[in-house]
């Protein structure tokens, strides 16, 4: 089984270029599954219905978020509704959607994929270490196959969380810092790791926001109105191969679209 994840999808550049380069991309390497972040997809903070669908409609078979999910609020119910979509699973019970599903693959086996936000800067109020063991042995019974998504600021959680689960998922990718990193591998019981996926957004730009917004707001210390750059636009993603539940390769790429 091959498993793509694609970085977080920073608003309509991101959204189209995905849109563009996924179909051609899927049928080159015989793409089982496809799973993205969505968290910034609209105008680069939170995610709509509308554009949900139409991630949905052209090729992906699970969105992941993160802390900026709740940034619009009309998403709500759809979270709700669609276990196509899922947000951090460690945010306070009664919180709309759901952390983990479990979705078929192009062949028909069963894919779980857990969502988590890490503890710094998450405004979580609890650790993803805490409820990891009973995610993962939910997600076990009812498929062998398990992505975990772990939205973290700090590059020490993921690095852990990835050492805690390996053996018992097949990948643990880090996302949110829109930085991929250079460290994916194969870990030694079975467990594709990176710390950061990465982004596909503007790559002309500050992780996704425009340059000179950034930088008002580095140089004066006043509140700036983010906007999504413009320009070509980076796409970083993992393709994670697969066998019986354990992860056998992990190539990361990026490529401008």
């Amino acid at each position: 089984m091959n498993i793509l994840f694609v970085g977080d999808i920073v608003g309509q550049p991101g959204r189209d270029a995905l849109l563009q380069w996924l179909p051609g991309y899927r049928g080159e390497r015989t793409v089982d599954f496809v799973i993205v972040n969505g968290e910034n997809s609209a105008n680069g903070s939170g995610i709509t219905q509308r554009i949900a669908l139409k991630l949905l409609q052209g090729g992906v078979d699970v969105i992941t978020t993160g802390n900026h999910v709740w940034r619009q609020k009309e998403v709500y119910p759809f979270l709700v509704k669609d276990d196509r979509i899922v947000r951090p699973a460690n945010y306070p019970v009664g919180a709309p959607g759901r952390g983990l599903t479990v979705r078929p693959a192009a062949d028909g086996t069963e894919v779980a994929v857990i969502n988590l936000a890490g503890e710094l800067f998450m405004g979580t109020g609890l650790s993803p270490f805490r409820i990891i063991d009973r995610l993962v042995d939910e997600a076990a019974l009812l498929a062998d196959t398990i992505v975990v998504d772990l939205h973290a600021e700090a590059t020490s959680e993921k690095v852990a969380m990835g050492l805690y689960l390996d053996g018992r998922v097949t990948a643990v990718l880090g996302t949110h810092t829109h930085v991929q990193t250079s460290d994916a591998r194969v870990l030694p019981r079975g467990t594709a790791y990176i710390t950061d996926v990465g982004m596909t957004g503007p790559r002309d730009s500050v992780i996704g926001v425009r340059t000179d917004i950034i930088l008002r707001r580095f140089l004066t210390e006043l509140p700036q109105r983010f906007e999504v750059g413009e320009g070509p636009v980076r796409l970083d993603g993992v393709l994670v191969a697969a066998e019986g539940g354990r992860a056998t390769a992990i190539e990361a790429f990026e490529v401008i679209v």
